[in-house]
């Protein structure tokens, strides 16, 4: 017999350790302590994106936020990619590309390590000890998985087919993220080859993961207000994950001229692009993804293409210019309000429990 909604939402909150089912997508860059203290306050699950963090600034960001809580915190890591071929001659017409789109030279990205090195990120997780560590791109090794389990470290992990779920499960994970093509930000496709053939609305992937898995599923992407929460748990989430619909709380602390841009974006204003990074994400088109958008100039494979953007994107953000800047957002964005991020968990669960049986 199926569990009863609010009795599912309320077992995943017993488990670990939540008083609302609401978890902060742990958001590479737009994940600052005060906001996941604030969400984990509300008694959500807050959360930090350690992609581009090394192991000092991981454990920095930790000790800052439980200077603020005392709830708990994911810290996500992204399943590292096989080292990309160069191709100096495309870096050169991309370059050339983006210089002439924001008016300054953009150089030849270093030569040498691109990204922190993962097996120090994952040390400096375990020590951390986080309520949760998440995965996105793939699985952690079975040895960090172990390890995790060693501290009582819960798994989420990061799924965008029926098949990666199941993945998912069979190598240990104690819950799934079940992510939409509706959501803001990065997919989280185990093959990036893959990510532009896989795209599946939440509300078509949820329940097909909900039957292929027995382990707790969290569903993203699209969510924005207690209707779409009252939906993903009624169609048998245990818990929702929401990134877009944070971004424009003040302590996200976003520029803003993103988060204006986040407000009025309807739902055919978001693409998916591989303009910022080299892997696919969904932002605000811009000038900077129309620039990529034709069979006439590809971004370089990730992380290349997202090292050639670090310059482009701090000129852009020194200027306010918008129309140039990583603005990540889901298909919900306009949806989004400006609000204290508590007041925000508080209203959200409040709206979805008037709708929930």
């Amino acid at each position: 017999m199926p569990i009863p909604t609010r009795d599912r939402a309320r077992a995943f909150c017993d488990r670990f350790g939540l008083r609302v089912p609401i978890l902060l997508a742990p958001m590479a860059g737009s994940s600052p302590p005060g906001l996941a203290a604030a969400v984990a306050n509300a008694g959500g699950l807050g959360g930090f994106g350690a992609l581009m963090s090394n192991p000092d600034a991981m454990r920095d960001w930790a000790a800052q936020f439980r200077g603020r809580s005392n709830g708990g915190f994911q810290v996500n890591l992204w399943i590292p990619d096989p080292p990309p071929a160069r191709d100096a001659a495309h870096e050169a017409r991309v370059r050339a590309a983006l210089s002439n789109l924001s008016g300054i030279e953009v150089p030849d990205p270093d030569p040498g390590r691109l990204l922190p090195d993962f097996a120090a990120q994952c040390e400096a997780m375990v020590e951390v000890a986080p309520a949760v560590a998440s995965s996105i791109m793939g699985l952690f090794p079975p040895e960090v998985v172990a390890r995790l389990k060693a501290r009582g470290i819960a798994w989420f992990c990061n799924a965008t087919t029926v098949a990666e779920a199941r993945a998912a499960e069979a190598a240990g994970a104690d819950a799934v993220v079940a992510q939409g093509a509706e959501a803001g930000g990065h997919r989280g496709s185990f093959e990036d080859a893959a990510a532009e053939h896989t795209q599946i609305g939440l509300f078509a992937l949820l329940p097909q993961v909900v039957d292929a898995v027995r382990i707790p599923v969290i569903a993203a992407g699209g969510i924005m207000d207690g209707r779409g929460i009252a939906a993903a748990l009624t169609l048998g989430a245990s818990a929702v994950q929401m990134g877009t619909g944070f971004l424009r709380c003040p302590e996200a602390a976003i520029h803003p001229a993103w988060a204006a841009a986040i407000g009025r974006t309807a739902p055919e204003d978001t693409v998916l692009t591989r303009a910022f990074s080299g892997r696919l994400a969904r932002g605000i088109r811009n000038e900077v993804t129309e620039a990529f958008a034709g069979p006439e100039l590809k971004p370089a494979p990730y992380p290349v293409q997202r090292a050639l953007m670090v310059p482009v994107r701090a000129a852009a953000e020194a200027a306010g210019i918008a129309a140039q800047m990583q603005s990540w957002a889901g298909q919900g964005a306009a949806l989004s309000r400006p609000e204290p991020a508590d007041a925000l968990v508080r209203r959200l669960w409040g709206e979805a429990q008037a709708l929930l049986p």
